[in-house]
Parts: structure tokens; sequence; C-alpha cells
């Protein structure tokens, strides 16, 4: 795997510590770059808990919803966020348990928020709330521990969400967040399209079309997008997938995006190892499919008088005229590796950095390999060393064309200005 997820909806921070330090333990014993991805808790609506542990609900019955502090049962349960009542109003739907649990809202009274039961059901103890078609009025502020390489932040609704230093990746999951998707895409590092949630608080025969919308959107603005949720869920109990998950994990790929992410599948499933294991197989064998370099040759080039850009796209070109093996980027911030990617080069992208955190990084940037290398202040050692590196790492062999690129004057970040074509054994 690239990355590992670590969800803070589950778990406290100390807990989370824990799995994020053992990560770290991990990853310098197998000398992997694999990052850490910090789902942060968003907007999050919960029932309390109920005296006997769960209850069951029928539909039409009268059911209440309360910020004060009770003890739930058949007609009455405590929610966390004690100011709902002041968000929703007489007619809104309320979502339950990921959809299983249907509300309307029938009436306010004071604290209370009385429904009608529209779809019912067992409901258990602290369960998801949705409000599909309402603003949310939660912070999604949470603290990070230090130093972390990537956050995700859930439910992210607009761009104002957005500016921080470290990258941020946008969990796209409401109908909001959906209609400012444009403006969050130019702030943030990346999206993920959580269609779990989406599905729940938007009709699920929009999500596969969102799907294809976002994916393209950030493909096309060169950042990074995750789709997430539900991808191989039937193995959670079962040691393989069904015919429609494994094409959907390819359709995904076909559509263009950047990572495939697993959860449930992993993180509470039976068969983790075999789940991630058949993910891999599928994207390897969809990927083999996809003609990357028809692709780029259709594709819009952007804002070429940018010199960053141009050399990147120019890098690509070249790449693909002399079916070159690979193409080394040389970066400390990684920007150079993530503007040669934004290409979709058919090629291998191998990113050569000094920087422990950039290499982690650039373990989620699609395309990339990244490899830690030592500092170097001389230009034609550099590019030596870089082209040594890829080739003691396997990506390479001697009598391959590469191509490479880096920006100038060393040490600069942003500024790719260089690409050398080379025969690795000839330099």
């Amino acid at each position: 795997m690239n990355v590992a997820r670590f969800n803070f909806s589950h778990g406290l921070h100390d807990e989370q510590k824990g799995r994020i330090d053992k990560l770290k333990e991990i990853r310098t014993r197998l000398n992997k770059p694999v990052a850490a991805l910090l789902d942060t808790k968003g907007p999050e609506i919960r029932i309390c808990e109920f005296a006997d542990g769960k209850i069951t609900l029928k539909e039409g019955q009268e059911f209440t919803l309360t910020a004060d502090e009770i003890e739930g049962n058949e007609k009455i349960v405590s929610v966390t966020y004690k100011d709902l009542y002041k968000d929703v109003k007489p007619g809104n739907s309320i979502l339950i348990d990921d959809g299983l649990i249907g509300l309307e809202v029938k009436k306010i009274k004071g604290h209370d928020i009385v429904c009608t039961v529209i779809n019912g059901g067992v409901l258990g103890n602290k369960k998801g709330v949705n409000l599909p078609g309402v603003e949310d009025m939660i912070s999604s502020l949470l603290p990070l521990p230090e130093q972390q390489p990537m956050s995700k932040r859930s439910a992210i609704s607009s761009k104002k969400n957005g500016g921080h230093d470290i990258k941020i990746i946008a969990k796209i999951e409401n109908q909001q967040g959906v209609d400012n998707i444009d403006s969050i895409i130019e702030a943030a590092d990346g999206i993920m399209i959580a269609r779990g949630d989406m599905g729940v608080e938007i009709p699920l025969e929009d999500v596969p079309v969102i799907q294809k919308d976002i994916i393209s959107k950030v493909y096309s603005a060169g950042k990074q997008v995750i789709t997430a949720t539900q991808m191989l869920d039937s193995m959670i109990k079962n040691p393989r997938p069904t015919r429609a998950e494994t094409t959907d994990v390819a359709n995904a790929i076909y559509q263009g995006t950047s990572a495939i992410m697993l959860s449930g599948e992993t993180a509470a499933g039976k068969y983790p190892i075999e789940a991630l294991k058949t993910m891999v197989k599928i994207a390897r064998r969809t990927e083999a499919d996809v003609e990357y370099n028809q692709q780029f040759s259709v594709r819009i080039k952007g804002d070429t008088t940018n010199v960053t850009t141009a050399i990147s796209h120019a890098t690509c070109m070249t790449a693909i005229d002399l079916n070159a093996k690979a193409i080394i980027a040389v970066t400390r911030s990684g920007n150079t590796a993530r503007m040669v990617s934004k290409y979709r080069p058919g090629c291998q992208i191998i990113a050569c950095t000094p920087d422990e955190r950039t290499w982690r990084q650039l373990n989620m940037i699609w395309g990339v390999a990244p490899i830690l290398t030592k500092e170097e202040y001389s230009m034609e050692i550099l590019l030596l060393h870089a082209t040594e590196a890829a080739e003691e790492n396997g990506y390479v062999k001697k009598g391959d064309v590469v191509v490479l690129t880096v920006g100038v004057p060393l040490g600069r970040s942003g500024n790719t200005n260089l690409l050398k074509a080379t025969v690795v054994g000839e330099y």
C-alpha cells in the first residue's frame, strides 16, 4: 500500500498516536515511504445510547430526537449536536445509520425534534445522523498530531475550510461539497470522493455521475483524487469480491482517479490482506489496458506560458517521442514530480528527493515512485546519482532511455526549468 489512513471519527488521539507510531516503526524498518493520512472528525452528528442498547422503530410511529441528556428508549433519544433543533424545520428528512432509518421532521418543540418514522428497523447506540439538504452548522476543526504529512478533512463544504501548511485532501460527501467543488479543488491539494456518506445525502442515481464529474475536474486541475468507500465492500465478510465490485474499481481507474482506497475492508473486515491484494491486482490489470500516451496527445496543455508547466509538459512529450523507460524528476518540495504527474505520461515517474516528508507525500501522487537520495550541490553529480538510484532500485537498467527534469539553481522550490534525455550507463 502507498498510504495508511487513520480515521479520527473512531478512537481517541492517544489511540491513534499509538497506531501512527507503529506505522513509523514499520516503514523505518522496511525503508518504505508509506504516508500517513489523517481523516479528521468532521461535522459529525450521532444519536446517543439506549437503555437496552438498541430499539426497533416501526414505519409511521412518532420518534423524537432531543438535545437534552436522557437515556434513550423506543420513543426518544439524545443527539450529540445540541443545536440540531435550531437547524432543521418541519418537512426535513433525517437519515440515521447510513440511511437505513429514515425520519421526517414533524415539529420542533423546545429542544425536541418530533419526527415520523418513514423507514423503520433496528436502531443501535451511537449511529450516525445525516441531514440531506441541511447546511452543516458544526465546526469541523480538530487539532492534528504534529509532523504528519497529510490530512483529510471530512465533509468539506467550501474552500474556506482549507488553508494549512500540511497537505489537505478535501473529503466530498454532501451536496454542499458538490456545489462548491470548483473552489474546493482550487484550494485543496487533493479531493476524496466519499461515496458512502454521499450516497446517503444525495440520490443514489446521481453518485456515479458526480464521481465521474469530480474525477474529470480534479484530473484537469492536475491534482490528486481518491475514490473511496465500498470499493470491495463484500470482502468485509467474504474472501472474494463480487464481479460488480471488481468492475467498480476498474471503472474508477478508467475515469482517471489518482488513487483507490479501502476502508472497512481492511479496518474491520475478515480478509484485510486478501482485499488489499485483490485491489492491487485489479489496478495493475486495468492500468495495463489504459493508453496513457494516447490520452496525453489529446490532453489540453494548459498554461504553458509558465516555465514549470511548459517544461513538465515538454518532459512528458520527450519521453513519449523517445519511448523512454522512465522520467526521473529531481525535487525537494515534490512540485516537479507533481507537475509531471499532471500529464499522466505512460512511463514510470521516478522522484528523487533528499527530504523525508516529501518522499512519503509523493507516494500518493499518481504514477510516482519516490526514492530518498542524498543532498547534492553539483548539477552533474545530482543527475548522475539520481539515475544510479533509479537503476539500483530496479526501475531502469543499463541501456534504457530516461528523461530527467530538475530546477536550477538547486534548492529553490517551484522553478522546474531543465530537462535532459540520456541513456542509463552512458551518462
